[in-house]
């Protein structure tokens, strides 16, 4: 092997730089309206922890007023005595993230960071509400929060909007990080590559979710780090709504780095998470391979999986291929 590729293997295993965010329990409650059981936030917690995990992603900030009643668990909102009751005052290298939708989420209910265990708020916008996403960007900044910017179904978005955009943002100085989102899992690497450069021309710090409809979450993951994306979504199992995430123990495996250890994440997801998977259907399936195929939100397959004919790949295809 020669010095450049050792070079690169290195810089990719040991950049103090790249950093881990296990986001199981805010993507992963897409899958079961957050309402996950006794002691599993804890675990989870306990688990990042002692995986040496960057960041765990506690759920979203969500506005009570669109999101009533008793069909969410408590991380749909992530009241603070919720999550304080979980870890008190986090006295932990982990830090802890929250995620806000543009126009799902009243900035009055974000305290001041001085008043919360939270870290990073990550402000999840379609690229349209970007001047409203900012104002949130700027609030979390003001109030002393880290801030990330996901850009969302951006594989949707024409090359002249989403420059724009991405103009825009690399003005706003209270952006920590901006995100390329995978939103519908139908990215291949040659476009993630042309996303990260693009986002690169901002000047910010650069993070990627990833979605597997078409088995590719870990693989854009890994190729993301390599070529200087320093913030990698992860889920335990690929736990995440319709086909799931990258792993989170599969990307520890891979990168090899002394702070991450892989037994304590190994010990959660069989002792918690493949019984869960068990009783709730997340990951590949062909349905979901559709719909990422075809640069679709998911939303049909995951009504297809369900239902009773769950398992129609040939009728749901017609269906999505011929409309």
């Amino acid at each position: 092997m020669s010095d450049a590729k050792d070079k690169s293997a290195g810089w990719v295993t040991f950049d103090p730089n790249l950093k881990i965010l296990d986001c199981t329990v805010r993507d992963g409650g897409l899958c079961n309206n957050h309402q996950f059981g006794e002691g599993f936030f804890r675990r989870i917690y306990d688990t990042c922890v002692a995986g040496g995990i960057d960041y765990m992603e506690v759920g979203y900030k969500a506005d009570k007023a669109l999101f009533a009643g008793k069909g969410f668990g408590p991380w749909k909102y992530c009241d603070e005595e919720d999550i304080r009751r979980e870890v008190g005052d986090n006295e932990t290298g982990l830090k802890l993230s929250v995620m806000a939708d543009t126009g799902r989420t009243n900035p009055s209910d974000l305290l001041p960071r001085s008043e919360s265990v939270i870290d990073l708020v990550r402000v999840a916008t379609y690229i349209h509400q970007i001047p409203a996403a900012l104002e949130l960007v700027q609030d979390a900044k003001q109030k002393g929060y880290e801030v990330a910017l996901n850009l969302m179904a951006v594989s949707t978005v024409p090359d002249y909007e989403l420059d724009n955009g991405l103009d825009a943002i690399s003005h706003v100085d209270e952006v920590d990080f901006l995100y390329v989102v995978d939103s519908f899992g139908s990215l291949y690497y040659e476009q993630v590559g042309d996303l990260i450069e693009r986002y690169k021309k901002t000047g910010k710090t650069l993070g990627i979710h990833a979605h597997n409809n078409q088995q590719l979450a870990y693989a854009n993951t890994i190729y993301a780090a390599i070529n200087g994306v320093k913030l990698l979504d992860t889920t335990m199992m690929g736990m995440g709504r319709g086909a799931g995430n990258c792993a989170t123990e599969l990307l520890v495996g891979f990168l090899k780095n002394p702070k991450f250890t892989l037994r304590p994440i190994l010990q959660f997801v069989q002792d918690t998470m493949f019984p869960l998977s068990q009783q709730i259907d997340w990951g590949y399936s062909i349905p979901y391979m559709i719909t990422g195929h075809y640069n679709e939100h998911p939303r049909s397959a995951i009504k297809l999986r369900d239902g009773e004919r769950k398992d129609d790949y040939v009728g749901f295809y017609d269906e999505i291929a011929n409309p």
